[in-house]
């Protein structure tokens, strides 16, 4: 098992580190809680530019009583000509709670786009991602990647130290989330809004249309939620108590 390194008081996480990770960590889940109910509400995901009940799905997950429902009253198309859309009343009472879903959902993601902003922007001119997240070139081997992975994999993780001593794993962890995972979230779900296309349209062709953007926002919300069930896992086998103080106190 490797030794942990002592850090100095320089390696401390930053204050401004510290606030937008605890801010970030809130929203995000609230906006797993309510991107939760409004996958309950309507469990089918499509890709496309549109996607209904009455079209078929891409997928569709067995989450609440909305899963696979019957209950239709035969279809009737708009018009006579072949392909036309087609229109149907349900005979039951699905669970519908998208209201106050969506509201509190959009006003989540507020709360992570602007601290987002903040740590990509003062990450950017402070060098913190240059000297702490990404990966050095010396880095970059396939013995380094398969020893941290198979140290992972036997759970000989270090003792926290109380600044950012991260392994490639973690690193190349931090880069996709960063840079990648959370980006795609940000602009999936713009793309959902039709206020926000109706200025950007080319958001609809950059993710294929609205309903291959949700699809691709949901596969991005799991694998988000994925790393954090991973991130917790390392934060207790790491030293929990060091841990939290680290990101709260820095004492």
């Amino acid at each position: 098992m490797r030794q942990p390194v002592l850090a100095s008081k320089n390696d401390k996480h930053t204050r401004w580190v510290k606030v937008s990770h605890w801010i970030i960590t809130v929203s995000f889940f609230a906006l797993v809680f309510t991107g939760s109910e409004m996958t309950m509400v309507h469990p089918r995901f499509y890709w496309g530019e549109v996607g209904n009940d009455l079209t078929p799905a891409l997928f569709e997950l067995p989450v609440s009583r909305n899963y696979k429902h019957g209950g239709w009253e035969a279809s009737i198309p708009f018009t006579e000509i072949a392909g036309a859309p087609i229109s149907a009343a349900r005979t039951y009472e699905i669970f519908n709670q998208n209201g106050w879903g969506r509201s509190l959902h959009f006003l989540a993601g507020w709360f992570l786009l602007i601290p987002g902003l903040f740590y990509l922007i003062i990450g950017i001119l402070t060098g913190h991602f240059r000297n702490h997240i990404w990966p050095r070139a010396k880095e970059l081997s396939l013995r380094l990647f398969w020893t941290d992975m198979l140290t992972h994999l036997r759970m000989q993780i270090p003792e926290a130290t109380s600044g950012p001593h991260y392994g490639l794993l973690q690193k190349l962890s931090y880069v996709g989330v960063i840079f990648i995972l959370i980006p795609t979230l940000v602009m999936t779900g713009m793309t959902m809004s039709p206020a926000i296309t109706a200025a950007y349209p080319f958001l609809l062709k950059l993710f294929y249309g609205a309903q291959s953007a949700r699809t691709i926002h949901f596969i991005a919300s799991v694998s988000l939620v994925l790393f954090l069930i991973v991130h917790i896992v390392m934060i207790v086998k790491s030293g929990f108590k060091n841990q939290i103080r680290a990101m709260t106190t820095g004492k």
